[in-house]
């Protein structure tokens, strides 16, 4: 239910449940760990795109039944962001389609977001009686501005794709048949680049 193709340096990273919106398991969770971790030591590794099966969801957060059997507050959700956010190449997010609940934090690791025109954006936590993943707000914050990331938190609102990028959610909306080529052409000057120059130049973003 994790797909992961690598080719010369470029690995794409799957969620493969679309039918059940690419809901995510702890068992799931982990195999993305592992995943993500081979992904860190891998020498020749310049870009890493992660998108989900499927044409409308990209994921809806956590699995319903695994969600009420305690995944919902599991540190795993964390320890995926932790590491998309540590690895030392670019990382995409090709959104396929709506992001929801604990699948954000994954996304928000991402160094870009693409998002389909149909994608909807909502993190119910205030609803559902949740925190948000530790690292959540602060990105949001990073990106959006603290109102906006409050509207989405505590309002409990959605966003369609143009105001995620009008807001500075997303960076790019791209037509569905076009995501993973789009993806593609973003990764190419890093896929041609030298590992241990994409990697200076990450920490120089990551510091500013």
């Amino acid at each position: 239910m994790i797909g992961c193709q690598r080719d010369d340096g470029l690995w794409i990273v799957t969620l493969d449940r679309p039918d059940k919106a690419n809901s995510l398991t702890a068992p799931m969770l982990e195999r993305l760990v592992d995943i993500l971790a081979e992904a860190a030591v891998d020498p020749h590794l310049r870009a890493l795109i992660l998108t989900g099966a499927g044409e409308r969801v990209f994921s809806a957060g956590a699995d319903l039944d695994a969600a009420r059997a305690g995944l919902a507050t599991s540190p795993l959700w964390e320890q995926v962001s932790g590491a998309i956010a540590a690895l030392p190449c670019l990382t995409i997010a090709a959104l396929n389609g709506t992001l929801a609940g604990g699948a954000f934090g994954m996304a928000l690791a991402c160094d870009i977001r693409l998002s389909v025109p149909t994608a909807r954006f909502f993190y119910p936590v205030a609803k559902l009686g949740f925190l948000p993943q530790p690292s959540d707000p602060g990105r949001l914050v990073a990106l959006m501005g603290p109102a906006r990331a409050r509207l989405l938190l505590l309002g409990g609102q959605t966003f369609t794709a143009e105001e995620a990028l009008a807001f500075g959610l997303v960076d790019r909306i791209i037509a569905p048949a076009h995501l993973l080529e789009q993806a593609r052409v973003i990764a190419g000057d890093a896929l041609a680049g030298n590992p241990d120059v994409l990697r200076a130049i990450k920490r120089m973003c990551d510091r500013a």
